[in-house]
């Protein structure tokens, strides 16, 4: 289920940036939904009241999203903290091929309905010494014009969550 939201307050130049959106409890939104705008990942609620709902945005240091490029290598994509047209995927293994202008997008393994776009590789750094490289991402979510977005509901959710706790 997509609904759809305005964003009424959006932070990036803090370490730690959130999105304030005009939906709510009243209105279906819970805690761990997936946030997205039309072109790409945005966040995760992570608090909610009557009427309004905050997301942590993936501009922030304390969120991860699990990714894949398109040839199926898993890895996470992070912010450095400081640059909002920068997001890194590290440790992918080097005999991986990247090339400038690639897609990276969100997996199962999250919160994020899978295939969402998160970047576009503009750059890859080798890191020799550990076999590995470093791209370097542009979002495809303009965070600094963000003014509409969609909450993501998955239906099922709940179940698999109480099965993989089930396991553990």
């Amino acid at each position: 289920v997509y609904r759809t939201a305005r964003v009424i307050n959006n932070s990036v130049g803090g370490v730690n940036n959130y999105i304030t959106l005009n939906r709510g409890e009243k209105e279906g939104v819970k805690k761990d939904m997936a946030v997205i705008s039309a072109n790409g990942a945005v966040g995760r609620i992570v608090h909610t009241s009557a009427h309004y709902s905050s997301a942590i945005s993936v501009l922030s240091k304390k969120q991860q999203v699990s990714a894949r490029l398109k040839d199926g290598t898993i890895g996470y994509v992070s912010w450095d903290g400081k640059d909002p047209y920068k997001l890194l995927m590290k440790d992918v293994p080097n005999q991986i091929k990247v090339y400038k202008g690639d897609t990276v997008f969100t997996t199962d393994y999250s919160f994020f309905p899978s295939g969402v776009y998160i970047g576009i590789v503009f750059k890859t750094e080798i890191i020799k010494s550990k076999n590995l490289q470093i791209l370097h991402l542009r979002p495809t979510t303009n965070f600094l014009n963000l003014q509409y977005v969609y909450i993501v509901e998955n239906s099922m959710s709940a179940e698999r969550r109480r099965l993989e706790e089930s396991v553990s």
